[in-house]
């Protein structure tokens, strides 16, 4: 501490002084390894991110575009690697046999430790399976606020993803941990496969079959949680199916003769389907009425509750989508919504997808479904892409009913809402700060101070009233703060503020805070205008 004193800020973090309110407050050093016991109960996990399990990841033009300037890669034993773009890489040892390696990390998509250290563990060794091979060795990566969290909860996920590797005779040798704010997971996956036996992501061929092996969805629902909207037995059922193995069905693809595999993750299944097709030199018709779609998904996509990672894999793969049948087009974002470990999507013969389909169902794997075809190539605007028809969601699997309605909650992410006495004179009382109090001199933050704030910052000045008050909404919104925005709502209606004027500062907001806040908003202007 000597240290930092001497240099006017903290030795360990230089953007904060010396000493720090945790010295000031509680009279320990972090510095010096002292910290407060950790708080007991339960902790969300999802609090603790800001995107939720695969949704995490970069978008899939993002990554190409920089993919894309690297140098190739020259070594002739590489026969699948960056180039390709697939699952994993394939290097060849001798002449039958090839490595398969590849790493996974993301953030938490459930609440419970153990079972995301599961859902990591199974997401990472998924793309060795998508390849056919047989995972041997693992070693992990994790990001954990090690200051801020119980050293079990780190435990309990590394932990689950051992019991997760036991199972799939995947041996875990090492690993490497950091300090982050964001709690993340993941490992790193050693496999082996006999090079002729390689399933490739781009060889589905014209007349194959395509299944699919896992419900679609859980983007949503890990979406939904973070927003308090789900009951926790629907994200456990989804987490259950996060949790399972690709072991049988990588297995059963290739003794059944898989053409092409690839498994559906954080690009949605149109992100990883167009790839699929385009490198193939075919396209695919896909039949919405057959795939496999969570129930509380179907919820989601009637209410909207819908991440920004769903509009970031539209943007990329929708050039390549076309839309036959637009009678339930609302449920098209299921295409694009990131799945955390799902399911393998596998192009073989229609005859062999017929008996792969109902062996995987006779091992318990109930949801896998033929979801479509493969044909030759059409040429067009979304030439070697994807064609939906029937786009009715039929085949619905799990819990019904499961969506809430909205609740306060002021984001995704770890905060800590200060609540002010409500003075009941006084209509500008807000529950919040918007998270700025630390930017107020502290005199300021004491409640009648405080209260006099806001008053003195609501007055017209070089902003006349409505201006103010139009921001004060946006703002309200942007931060998602339910009792806020409610009460300049009522306020501006009694100011002789139209709706529409109301909706364009709204909608301003939800322009740079996202569905979150388009979900608030849409939810108090459903009771207020």
């Amino acid at each position: 501490m000597a240290r930092s004193i001497k240099l006017g800020h903290c030795v360990c973090n230089v953007q904060q002084g010396c000493p720090c309110d945790t010295f000031k407050n509680h009279n320990l050093c972090p510095c010096a390894g002292e910290k407060p016991p950790p708080s007991a109960g339960p902790v969300s996990l999802m609090r603790y991110v800001k995107k939720a399990g695969c949704a995490s990841k970069i978008g899939q033009a993002d990554l190409k575009r920089i993919l894309g300037r690297l140098p190739p890669v020259t070594d002739p034993n590489v026969i699948l690697g960056t180039a390709a773009g697939d699952d994993a890489g394939v290097y060849r040892l001798d002449d039958r046999h090839s490595l398969v390696q590849t790493v996974d990390v993301f953030t938490p998509c459930v609440d419970d430790a153990y079972l995301f250290g599961q859902i990591a563990a199974a997401n990472s060794v998924s793309d060795v399976y998508a390849m056919g091979g047989r995972p041997l060795t693992a070693l992990s990566i994790v990001g954990f606020p090690i200051d801020d969290l119980d050293g079990g909860i780190l435990e309990a996920m590394l932990r689950g993803g051992l019991d997760k590797l036991t199972e799939a005779g995947c041996s875990l040798i090492g690993g490497h941990s950091l300090i982050d704010e964001e709690i993340k997971c993941g490992f790193a996956i050693t496999g082996l496969i006999e090079t002729a036996r390689t399933v490739a992501r781009d060889c589905a061929r014209p007349g194959d079959a395509l299944v699919l092996t896992k419900p679609l969805g859980t983007g949503m629902i890990s979406f939904a949680a973070q927003l308090g909207r789900i009951s926790p037995e629907c994200l456990n059922e989804a987490g259950a199916s996060m949790a399972t193995l690709n072991k049988d069905a990588a297995e059963l693809m290739v003794q059944w003769g898989a053409h092409a595999c690839t498994d559906v993750t954080g690009f949605g299944l149109a992100g990883h389907l167009v790839e699929m097709a385009r490198n193939s030199g075919v396209s695919v018709e896909l039949d919405f009425s057959t795939l496999p779609v969570f129930a509380a998904a179907a919820e989601c996509l009637e209410n909207e509750v819908l991440s920004g990672a769903v509009d970031r894999n539209q943007e990329y793969a929708q050039a390549w989508v076309r839309v036959a049948d637009s009678a339930h087009e609302q449920n098209l974002p299921i295409l694009y919504d990131p799945q955390t470990s799902g399911g393998l999507l596998i192009s073989l013969p229609e005859a062999a997808a017929k008996q792969l389909v109902a062996a995987l169902h006779a091992r318990g794997h109930g949801a896998t479904s033929i979801i479509g075809r493969v044909k030759a190539r059409e040429t067009g605007p979304t030439e070697g892409g994807v064609i939906v028809v029937n786009t009715r969601l039929a085949n619905l699997i799990g819990q019904r009913g499961a969506l809430r309605c909205a609740t306060v909650e002021s984001g995704p992410l770890k905060t800590v809402s200060r609540e002010m006495p409500r003075d009941t004179n006084q209509e500008e009382t807000r529950c919040c700060d918007g998270g700025g109090a630390a930017a107020i001199d502290e005199a300021l933050a004491t409640p009648d101070r405080y209260q006099t704030f806001l008053k003195q910052a609501n007055q017209p000045g070089l902003i006349d009233a409505r201006g103010k008050k139009l921001m004060a909404i946006a703002l309200s919104v942007a931060q998602r703060c339910e009792p806020c925005l409610k009460s300049h709502l009522k306020s501006a209606l009694a100011m002789g503020i139209t709706p529409a004027e109301i909706d364009e500062a709204a909608w301003l907001a939800i322009a740079f805070a996202g569905s979150p806040a388009m979900m608030l908003y849409k939810e108090a202007s459903r009771e207020l205008l």
